[in-house]
């Protein structure tokens, strides 16, 4: 019935009238490096007869668009050919796109002006992709939510449930980072698991982001303290000619965008989002019920040609409460029994200043970042008996970088530093099978590294060769202090058969520091700090793949990688010894356990892409890769790591049709994850299961098991209405279409008779009667959309 209702509503709007055809995109066009606006540069639209030519202060203009999506190309001699694909615009307001050209290095004697081209930068000529604002927002199942739409790309696994883990390439969900133009975020998720990236919601407005590249391996030098993955989210200016607004209501929240000028040379946007989840959750009849709200903004002030400011912001306040009016099922009774209640607040600033010289610039950047981590539980649920849980924990960075791009000739060479302060604090009580965990622990100290890359084109820009170096330390402890012991060399080449076919490779030693919760853990309050001797946890990488361009708009790539680990902490749990990547990532605190040794750990696979940007109004994403990810256990011998699902494959497809139509679907399959097994007898002790309602594991049997395989279809319907005045988008998303219950492992629940009373173990009055509860998840999700842009 919610999905028919739903449809009604969609169609009811096609009585709405559409009025005059007038959009324009429009920007500037400069020189990459020195910011200078370049004239005469061609800029056309793909399968059009329209174009322009950029005036002397590289300013463009396209006017009298009908409303829809465009690809755009930008030639000029001398400079490398763009193109830009799916630029949404619409009659509310101009789209304002600027676009960095690239000057060519050879000198040629003839003039070949390319077709459309996928462009991949000399340092990283291979895992990564671009992700544009566009492909965000109509991704079917993405509900304009970062976090998912991610999961539609080569190597990223399709976490089950109401989870926004990102793990890559068979790496841990700690192992990525974040930045924001050029700032470094901590997390990109509402209610984010301490010492990990997860949480079950997307922090980041789409509304602010023009594209997204995502590495999946090949970092450039410049990013470091990451092993699987690096995000770079770049943002949009705001409007500089009038002030515009858009809201937006969907599902789970509304959000409100206002952009426009504040001055001749200052620009600004900025939002708010509420969620109202917790009515979602309530309908679904889930028992807990997360809120949140969030609010991003951006100010840009360009002095002149030389010089510029950016200053941004993003931050959440999250609240998670249980809901003990839903069903008195045996889940939802579990889940009520587990599940703690929590409260989050986090923020990030920063300022990025830009001086642009002669053949370059200098970036200086200044952030800082805060999370305050509060979580409680009470036995019963009942604040009359033991608190069980009683956790609360900040962390806050302050970071300087200073970085310094340029061109010498053929060469493109970047360098630089960055140090920052680290304070976190934790006072934490838990009360385990096999005794209470508590303490109150605060460190503080100082991180830094240096960076430097050199690139250059060889036999007439077919082969590019790239080198870099970093190095990482710390004042933590006596092994951080050493640069050597974290230097990253790193090394790229690419070599071009033609204009169509290319071979690219990468190599390269990265380093990651372990998570706060590690680092600051304590036996008992006052005692020393337990994990003083850790060492950043390395990884070497290999890749290496062919890349086939159509020049008709796609681009299809294979690649082979390989991941060696050393030096990951191996901690202890529960009595027992397993690697800290096995520890998985529920909603909560990862990491703040004792490290008792090291281990070593590998990912390998294949990996298959193939992408049709848009074409005719046919756009589409194919990603299949095949991996093993494991590590050595306490008897040194490799088991499969807990992200080891083997196979992942994503297909996203969709049409845009005559009168502002657009249809698209998105089918994703994965292979089950491992998981351990319980010690039932261990966990069914009335001393233990009292206080820790649930299944201890078994690390004996460390991910011995296997969860079925995961599939899930998602469909997505978009009509758009472009008023003379304004813009309105309504939209379908249904999540889950063939309503698919996927596996999640077994509850270990009491086993209680008729009058729901508890019963004992048979002959043994010490342990409870416990049995294991078949554990699904999947619900159909449907979701109508309003998006209104003035």
């Amino acid at each position: 019935m919610r999905i028919r209702l739903t449809l009604v509503l969609l169609f009811s709007f096609l009585s709405f009238s559409v009025l005059a055809q007038n959009a324009i995109i429009k920007g500037k066009i400069t020189n990459s490096f020195t910011n200078q606006p370049i004239a005469g540069v061609t800029v056309s639209i793909q399968g059009k007869t329209n174009n322009a030519i950029s005036d002397s202060l590289g300013n463009y203009n396209l006017a009298n668009l009908v409303p829809g999506v465009y690809n755009l190309k930008f030639n000029f001699i001398g400079y490398k050919s763009k193109s830009v694909f799916d630029i949404e615009v619409n009659n509310a307001k101009p789209t304002v796109l600027d676009v960095a050209l690239e000057t060519e290095v050879s000198t040629l004697d003839e003039v070949v002006i390319q077709k459309a081209r996928f462009i991949k930068p000399v340092e990283s000529p291979l895992s990564l992709r671009t992700i544009g604002a566009t492909e965000i927002k109509r991704n079917p199942g993405g509900n304009r939510d970062i976090s998912k739409v991610i999961q539609s790309l080569p190597g990223v696994s399709a976490p089950v449930s109401y989870r926004n883990d990102i793990i890559i390439r068979g790496g841990a969900p700690n192992e990525n980072r974040f930045y924001l133009d050029g700032v470094e975020i901590p997390n990109i998720n509402h209610f984010t698991t301490q010492g990990s990236s997860g949480g079950p919601v997307g922090l980041i407005n789409v509304d602010f982001i023009k594209e997204v590249d995502f590495y999946s391996g090949a970092f450039p030098a410049a990013r470091g303290n990451a092993l699987s993955s690096v995000f770079e989210f770049k943002q949009k200016d705001g409007n500089s000619d009038k002030m515009g607004a858009s809201l937006t209501v969907g599902s789970s929240d509304f959000a409100i965008v206002a952009d426009g000028p504040m001055s001749k040379k200052t620009t600004y946007m900025a939002s708010y989002r509420l969620s109202y989840l917790q009515g979602l959750f309530k309908v679904l009849g889930l028992p807990f019920l997360p809120s949140y709200q969030d609010f991003q903004f951006k100010l840009k002030t360009k002095f002149n040609t030389k010089n510029e400011l950016t200053i941004l912001g993003l931050g959440a306040l999250d609240k998670a409460v249980l809901n003990f009016n839903t069903e008195k099922t045996e889940s939802n009774l579990y889940t009520l029994a587990n599940l703690p209640e929590n409260k989050q607040d986090n923020y990030t600033i920063g300022a990025v200043y830009k001086m642009y010289r002669e053949k370059g610039f200098s970036t200086v950047v200044l952030s800082r970042n805060y999370l305050n981590n509060k979580a409680y539980k009470f036995q019963d649920n009942d604040q009359s008996k033991t608190q069980v849980l009683d956790y609360h924990s900040t962390e806050t960075e302050n970071k300087m970088r200073v970085e310094n791009s340029s061109r010498e000739g053929k060469y493109k060479i970047n360098f630089g530093a960055g140090i920052e302060t680290a304070d976190y604090t934790t006072n934490s009580l838990q009360f385990l099978p096999g005794g209470v965990e508590g303490y109150v622990s605060a460190i503080n100290f100082i991180k830094y590294g240096a960076f430097a890359q050199v690139s250059a084109p060889y036999l007439g820009e077919k082969l590019n060769l790239s080198f870099g170096v970093r190095f990482d330390g710390n004042t933590f402890n006596s092994k951080g202090e050493n640069p050597l012991k974290t230097l990253s060399p790193r090394f790229s080449a690419s070599y071009n058969f033609n204009e169509k076919i290319s071979f690219n490779f990468n190599t390269g030693i990265y380093y990651q520091l372990p998570a706060y919760t590690v680092l600051g853990f304590r036996n008992n309050t006052g005692g020393p700090l337990v994990n003083t001797n850790v060492n950043y946890i390395r990884s070497a990488q290999l890749i290496a793949g062919f890349e086939y361009n159509t020049l008709k708009n796609t681009k299809i790539t294979i690649e082979g990688f390989y991941k060696s680990y050393s030096r990951y902490p191996m901690v202890k749990i529960f009595g027992d010894v397993i690697p800290l990547a096995n520890l998985g990532a529920d909603f909560g605190v990862v990491g703040n356990k004792p490290v008792v040794g090291e281990t070593d750990g590998r990912s390998y696979g294949l990996e298959f892409f193939a992408q049709q940007r848009l074409n005719k109004g046919f756009y589409g994403i194919f990603a299949l890769t095949l991996f093993r990810s494991e590590f050595k256990d306490k008897l040194n011998e490799y088991i499969q790591s807990s992200w080891n699902n083997r196979y992942i494959l994503s297909m996203t497809a969709g049409k845009i049709f005559k009168k502002n139509w657009e249809v698209g679907a998105k089918f994703r399959l994965g292979g089950g994850t491992p998981y351990t097994p319980y010690d039932i007898a261990y966990s069914s002790l009335k001393s233990n299961y009292s206080i820790f309602p649930q299944g201890v594991p078994d690390y004996d049997r460390l991910n011995s098991n296997r969860l079925k395989g995961f599939y899930q279809l998602d469909v997505r319907v978009d009509k758009k209405y472009p008023f003379k005045k304004f813009n309105l988008n309504v939209y379908l998303d249904i999540q889950n279409l063939t309503y698919n219950k996927y596996e999640t492992q077994q509850q270990l629940v009491l086993d209680r008779d008729i009058n729901g009373n508890a019963q004992d173990a048979t002959g043994d009055p010490s342990r409870f009667k416990t049995k294991l509860l078949k554990n699904t998840s999947g619900n159909i999700l449907p979701t109508i959309g309003v998006i209104f842009e003035l």
